[in-house]
């Protein structure tokens, strides 16, 4: 409808209803999951028995709080290490990639991006499943042909890390490519001209204007990373990640300590959101 007509009572009630609807279906569950993090039952459910901190600070022998739950802590380290190696090393690479894609031509560019995106459009679990197979392959023929038994061919922490760098770092090439494709070549060739280096044209111009789309991506990539269940799953080792060691609490019977850390992902991804909403504001 165009904004400037007059709108109708009915119109108005049920975009509002609907705008009503939509936030309620979104953020209800979530807020369910919160409440239940602080009441007072051994199951992850309603009805509510009353409050207590007891899903994140009891040491008891009936109750294990957040802070005292040793596999869950040990599977949010394991996350959290995951995503930061998966943050650095996708925006190294895929601010290069863009770099390349942007700024460069050579034969089979087209093909070459054809082939970037492919892990982008294929469903992670068969992502998980070909790396998995493709791994297990190559570490059979470096043990026949080498006599080497290399670990980073064997389900375990580093062969999450290539595998979710196979897909994160496409996005992020994707997010800083959008940005430098708007870039204006005029200030390089101003700096150059003023007896600016190659290299620091690169550091002090051309990187500073790419930095909220940096910032942005590291930060989506950190995310992308921390929450990865599909391809993680048949890559995992004997350290589980924060996803799948929910999954295995759920599928085994959970706790409210679901809940609880449930609670803290919440607080702490909108906390992440706030520091790169800062960084993208002020760099702009």
């Amino acid at each position: 409808m165009i904004r400037s007509l007059p709108r109708s009572r009915t119109y108005n009630l049920s975009f509002n209803l609907f705008i009503l609807a939509y936030f309620v279906f979104l953020f209800a569950p979530l807020v369910v999951t919160c409440v239940l993090a602080f009441n007072n039952s051994n199951f992850p459910a309603l009805p509510w028995q009353g409050f207590t901190l007891d899903w994140f600070f009891s040491n008891g022998p009936k109750r294990v709080g957040l802070f005292h739950d040793a596999q869950t802590l040990r599977a949010i380290f394991t996350s959290f290490k995951t995503a930061v190696l998966m943050a650095f090393f996708s925006v190294v690479v895929g601010t290069c990639a863009s770099f390349l894609f942007e700024k460069e031509n050579f034969r089979f560019k087209g093909v070459l991006y054809f082939l970037m995106l492919a892990p982008l459009v294929i469903p992670g679990v068969i992502l998980g499943i070909s790396l998995l197979l493709a791994a297990n392959t190559a570490g059979a023929f470096f043990d026949r042909t080498f006599g080497f038994d290399l670990d980073v061919f064997r389900p375990s922490f580093w062969l999450v890390v290539v595998g979710q760098f196979s897909f994160i770092s496409t996005f992020v090439t994707l997010v800083v490519s959008a940005r430098l494709r708007k870039f204006d070549t005029s200030l390089e060739e101003a700096a150059l001209n003023l007896g600016a280096t190659p290299l620091q044209v690169i550091w002090f111009v051309t990187l500073k204007y790419l930095r909220p789309a940096i910032f942005g991506a590291g930060a989506v990539a950190f995310l992308m990373s921390f929450e990865n269940f599909n391809t993680t799953l048949f890559l995992i080792g004997s350290e589980p990640t924060l996803p799948i060691n929910l999954y295995m609490q759920v599928r085994d019977g959970s706790t409210p300590i679901i809940n609880a850390v449930s609670l803290m992902l919440i607080v702490g991804t909108s906390l992440l959101a706030l520091v790169n909403l800062y960084f993208t504001r002020r760099g702009e």
